[in-house]
């Protein structure tokens, strides 16, 4: 334990960093589309239209029952066989890094959807009433009355999944992707010191993760003194 070489962290400074370029790329997509499919799923819940609401409470019930990694493993492998049973092309149809955004999309907007559909049931049910007083339709009451204020309510406990978001990167070490964790591995096999960067690893996670929580404690001090 005290033969520990840290200078091999230095030594795979460029796959580290292609790694992590990797992560964050991964995380910011997933974020981004997680958020915008969520919503939609989140409204089409909240829709008096059983023909929306059924088919997204199934999608969301479905996605949220099952394990991520199970997730990212469905579209690495079934998706090139249902493209190939309906086109008829061999071969691989998707890559893994595709296959790991639309996993990591459709999943995060599963979990998203059900953090906005509660933060759009907190808001009063007299403050869209006042929209369409207004002479607002649905969709415009939503986006100007009700989603503001539902998003400044859902703000830290979507800060918190996002903090779970950028730790589950780590899974797509299962379709062979070299993201942050996978690249020290690589770096590990590459010198034969897996355990410092190992250690490093924990280390990057542990300050960016304690950050955002720390983050997130801080912004909801402040709305909990707003309100």
């Amino acid at each position: 334990m005290l033969d520990f070489d840290w200078s091999v962290i230095w030594k795979s400074r460029e796959v580290l960093w292609d790694g992590m370029v990797l992560s964050l790329k991964l995380f910011g997509i997933a974020l981004a589309g997680g958020i915008f499919f969520g919503t939609l799923l989140a409204l089409a819940r909240l829709s008096s239209w059983k023909i929306l609401s059924y088919p997204a409470a199934g999608f969301v019930n479905l996605i949220r029952a099952i394990p991520f990694i199970m997730a990212i493993f469905w579209f690495y492998f079934l998706t090139p066989m249902l493209v190939s049973k309906f086109t008829g092309q061999q071969g691989e149809a998707v890559g893994p890094f595709t296959s790991a955004i639309v996993a990591f999309i459709l999943v995060e907007a599963a979990y998203y959807s059900e953090i906005i559909r509660a933060g759009i049931q907190s808001i009063p049910r007299g403050q869209p009433w006042a929209a369409y007083a207004l002479g607002m339709n649905y969709w415009q009451a939503m986006g100007f009355v009700v989603l503001p204020q539902a998003f400044r309510n859902m703000v830290p406990i979507m800060l918190t999944q996002a903090i779970i978001l950028f730790q589950d990167t780590s899974l797509v070490y299962v379709v062979g992707l070299k993201d942050f964790l996978g690249a020290a591995s690589k770096g590990g096999q590459i010198t034969g010191r897996i355990v410092e960067l190992y250690l490093f690893v924990a280390l990057v996670f542990f300050i960016i993760c304690f950050g955002a929580s720390w983050l997130v404690k801080r912004i909801q001090a402040r709305y909990s003194i707003a309100r």
